[in-house]
């Protein structure tokens, strides 16, 4: 009920009301539109380069009168270049970004949080269009920070290149979010994670997102976090009810990791050639209190993988409970020995298929669509969440 009400509260375009609008192009402007910005106010960023770090604390629309920063031209987009962090919100209630650029950040390319108040988040936040590059590149930094947001969708977006130890997108204690046909592109051992949802985050949707060598875990349900970094406190567990669905993941260490998480489900994805692992089971923090990794759901989802390439299907680390998972309708094809396509569980199976060729339209060209005569229609990414 309540990622329906998140969907129901954020489902329409951008804003573009009749509230005042103020067309920036320099940026000492930006910057003073930023400080000054009422509820319902749009702000168009004039095309060019905006070099620095901007900020803005406190910035808040209203429920139905959002503060709009965007584009004032889909087609020339304006550039947020170098800086330590291209964007940095803090505190902040009802605020759009539409089209934006951010590239050569040397810290974060976009960071939103609660400014430190682990009680009161930010929250009804809408990144859209966002092209975020280059950033970093060593070290633990970001495309897109997200710490202590709630009600947020992050949605046709794409991150390339990011820190060597960060994340495309790392939310640290986020609740009632959705990242929604975006694309990360990084490299197999660059980059730590492609999405990471820790910290205590719960109620998470990534959907219809494509991955390329988007870091050594593509996807990190769960992670490593301080105790005093949970929000709003810790409660047992990385993250909780988080679903990955209708994803397209090429490459990766391990596309799918489970670490520290009290609940997920994988389902209905797309997995080509891992580097190493499909999947993980880990457990990083070991405070008292805390659950082991467990009561996740691997459902009908396409793995193709090379035999040399993928040492092991799950990989399952020491304090988790294996055992609680559930995998169920997964199809496997081994590409170089199909006659080997079975591979060995730690956990059983029911009603896996092994070894049925999968019918990419053209793999070799990153095509992973299945054809209508696929045999393994009912598995991977479906269709209408293809990307």
């Amino acid at each position: 009920m309540e990622r329906l009400v998140l969907i129901l509260a954020m489902s329409s375009p951008a804003w573009a009301g009749d509230g005042p609008t103020r067309t920036v192009a320099d940026a000492r402007q930006l910057q003073d539109a930023l400080d000054h910005a009422r509820p319902g106010e749009t702000i168009r960023v004039a095309p060019g380069e905006y070099r620095g770090s901007f900020a803005a604390r406190g910035l808040r629309g209203e429920p139905g009168r959002p503060i709009l920063l965007k584009a004032s031209d889909p087609d020339r987009r304006p550039v947020f270049r170098g800086g330590e962090t291209g964007l940095h919100l803090s505190r902040v209630a009802h605020v759009e970004l539409d089209g934006l650029v951010f590239a050569g950040a040397t810290g974060n390319g976009i960071n939103i949080d609660d400014g430190g108040v682990l009680e009161e988040p930010s929250h009804h936040v809408l990144v859209r269009n966002a092209i975020v590059r280059d950033v970093g590149p060593t070290g633990n930094r970001d495309g897109i920070k997200l710490s202590g947001v709630d009600e947020f969708r992050v949605e046709g977006c794409t991150v390339e290149r990011w820190g060597d130890g960060g994340s495309a997108i790392d939310m640290v204690g986020c609740h009632r979010g959705e990242i929604l046909g975006c694309t990360f592109r990084h490299g197999d051992g660059a980059g730590d994670s492609g999405v990471q949802a820790k910290g205590g985050s719960r109620g998470i949707l990534i959907r219809a997102c494509r991955f390329e060598h988007a870091g050594r875990r593509a996807i990190n349900i769960g992670g490593s976090t301080g105790l005093a970094f949970f929000r709003p406190r810790p409660e047992g567990f990385e993250a909780r009810d988080v679903t990955v669905e209708d994803c397209t993941f090429v490459g990766s260490m391990a596309p799918i990791a489970f670490v520290g998480a009290d609940g997920a489900v994988v389902r209905h994805n797309t997995i080509y050639r891992p580097g190493r692992w499909a999947f993980r089971i880990l457990q990083e923090t070991r405070a008292p209190g805390f659950v082991p990794c467990r009561r996740g759901q691997v459902l009908d989802n396409l793995i193709a993988y090379r035999s040399e390439e993928m040492a092991a299907a799950i990989n399952v680390g020491d304090a988790t409970e294996p055992g609680s998972f559930t995998l169920a309708r997964n199809a496997w094809y081994c590409l170089d020995a199909p006659g080997r396509s079975r591979p060995r569980l730690p956990i059983p199976e029911t009603d896996g298929t092994y070894g049925i060729a999968p019918g990419f339209r053209d793999a070799e060209a990153g095509d992973l669509r299945l054809r209508p005569d696929s045999p393994v229609r009912s598995a991977g990414a479906r269709a209408d969440g293809m990307r």
